[in-house]
């Protein structure tokens, strides 16, 4: 995951993007009861120096029906970031999500080895 700005030091950079994975990891996949972080569903979190961001995301499966929930619960959980003045989710397909990108905790939650 990456930044894109000039603002902020390096230092700062890197304590503004544990606070937003931090914030990430309170969203909830409702159908797999996993934070969208361990489950590997962001790939990349950018932030620009206006203090917009935007979340590439992707999802388990292409018609996933609770996208508008997720993609809410993302925006709100953003806005706990006084940094993040406005933010974006874009949706991505490459590459492909699959079970791979799942932290062991959640691996180990759903029963995946």
């Amino acid at each position: 995951m990456e930044m894109d700005n000039k603002l902020w030091k390096e230092d700062e950079v890197q304590e503004i993007k544990e606070r937003i994975i931090a914030s990430l990891e309170q969203v909830i996949d409702p159908e797999l009861g996993i934070d969208i972080v361990n489950l590997g569903l962001v790939y990349n979190i950018h932030l620009y120096e206006s203090g917009f961001c935007q979340i590439d995301l992707t999802l388990t499966t292409m018609g996933c029906p609770l996208v508008d929930v997720i993609t809410d619960d993302i925006i709100k959980a953003l806005k706990t970031i006084p940094e993040v003045t406005s933010s974006e989710v874009k949706l991505v397909w490459y590459p492909a999500w699959d079970t791979t990108k799942m932290s062991r905790y959640a691996r180990i939650a759903l029963g995946i080895r």
